[in-house]
């Protein structure tokens, strides 16, 4: 008679637990809008590696230690990266490439537009040029960096440092504001 009691009262512990779990559900958006409201992540992604392909090419890849995903938010849903990142994008078929490292960074989704801080060095490896800098925005839709804050531009025959930059992906056609520094020139 014991050995029933006890089945029983666990059994009925079993199905109040369960009862329990079933009446405590909240939705998706429910869930998204808390996190939202705390301003906390909906995910967040340790030693990422990822490749992006179009086509079925490779056409960049992302590195970074820590990703935190805020995606929920209505108005301005954005990935950040708080232990840094580096990017490499591959052009022409891989032989032209460009590395984008910086310690941190944020990406906003809907305009495509990144903002790397802190220690940024962008590397073209073909054009063997070097940009540097505290602070850098990036127009992934245009293909376009551009820069307010201090910088040193170094290629193979010029060191140029300034405030105020812009140029395309592949740091060609550019334009340095307020520089200092050496210039090669043909006249």
């Amino acid at each position: 008679m014991k050995k029933i009691m006890k089945i029983f009262m666990k059994n009925i512990a079993i199905i109040g637990l369960i009862a329990m779990f079933f009446s405590c559900t909240n939705t998706k958006k429910e869930v998204q809008d808390f996190l939202a409201d705390k301003n906390l992540p909906i995910a967040i992604g340790k030693n990422i590696y990822h490749v992006y392909k179009d086509s079925g090419k490779i056409t960049s890849k992302l590195v970074t230690p820590i990703l935190h995903d805020f995606t929920n938010r209505k108005e301005h849903p954005y990935n950040e990266f708080p232990n840094g990142i580096k990017i490499i994008t591959y052009e022409n078929k891989g032989k032209d490439s460009i590395t984008i490292t910086g310690d941190y960074a944020l990406t906003y989704n809907k305009t495509r537009i990144s903002e790397i801080k802190e220690n940024v060095v962008i590397l073209n490896h073909n054009e063997k040029s070097k940009l540097e800098t505290n602070q850098l925005f990036w127009d992934q839709e245009e293909k376009y960096f551009f820069t307010e804050d201090g910088f040193r531009l170094t290629t193979t025959t010029d060191t140029i440092n300034g405030y105020g930059f812009e140029s395309k992906q592949d740091l060609t056609k550019w334009i340095a504001k307020d520089i200092t520094g050496q210039i090669l020139t043909k006249e």
